[in-house]
C-alpha cells in the first residue's frame, strides 16, 4: 500500500483535471458469509452513470466509461483504492471477486450450480483471483463461480503468491479480465 500511494496521488488527480469530482466510486458489495461491505474505487464512469440504469455490469465499449477510465479499467489501476477494504478487513489480497448486492442477490436465486455459488462467499473476496488473471473478458458466471471454488478449494499462501506474481503483468500490460 505504501508503494501505491503516490501512484493513487497521480491517478486522483488526473481523474480530478481530466473528470473532475468525485475521484472515488463506491459501491455496496458482498463478502464473507454475506456480509455487506463497501467497496472502493477509482472513478471511472461519467459522474451519474448508473443513475437511469442502476447497477449493471460494464462491458466493452460502455458509452459511460470515461477515457480516462478505459485506461484505468485496462490496467486494473482503478482497484488501487481497495488496499484500504484490505486494511479494513473486508478484502484480502487473493479471493473470489466481491459482487454487487444486486447481482449476488439475483444470482443466489437464479443459482444453477445446486448451492456451489453460496459456498464462494465461505472466503475472504479479494482484490485480485483467478478471473482476473484468466485474460477473458467474456466469461460467464457459470465459469466464474467455478474458477472461484477451485480457488476456495486450493487455497494457499503459495497459492496466493503465484496469483499475485500472475497479477504484475495483468496491471503492467494491461492483459486480463477487462
Amino acid at each position: 500500500m505504501i508503494v501505491a500511494l503516490p501512484l493513487m496521488a497521480l491517478i486522483a488527480l488526473a481523474i480530478l483535471v481530466c473528470d473532475g469530482r468525485p475521484v472515488l466510486y463506491r459501491q455496496t458489495r458482498v463478502g464473507k458469509h454475506g456480509r455487506i461491505f463497501r467497496i472502493w474505487k477509482f472513478r471511472t464512469m461519467c459522474r451519474h452513470a448508473e443513475s437511469t440504469t442502476g447497477v449493471v455490469w460494464s462491458s466493452e465499449g460502455d458509452p459511460r466509461v470515461t477515457t480516462l477510465g478505459h485506461w484505468l479499467r485496462c490496467s486494473h489501476l482503478d482497484e488501487l483504492p481497495q488496499f484500504f477494504n484490505v486494511l479494513l478487513g473486508d478484502m484480502s489480497l487473493v479471493g473470489p471477486r466481491p459482487l454487487p448486492v444486486s447481482d449476488y442477490r439475483r444470482m443466489k436465486e437464479e443459482d444453477a450450480l445446486g448451492g456451489y455459488f453460496r459456498q464462494r462467499t465461505q472466503s475472504k473476496p479479494g482484490m485480485t483471483g483467478l478471473w482476473q488473471i484468466s485474460g477473458r473478458s467474456d466469461i460467464g458466471f457459470r465459469e466464474m463461480v467455478l474458477l472461484d471454488l477451485y480457488y476456495i478449494e486450493n487455497q494457499s499462501i503459495l497459492y496466493d503468491l503465484e496469483i499475485l506474481a500472475q497479477t504484475v503483468p495483468v496491471v503492467l500490460f494491461g492483459k486480463g479480465a477487462y
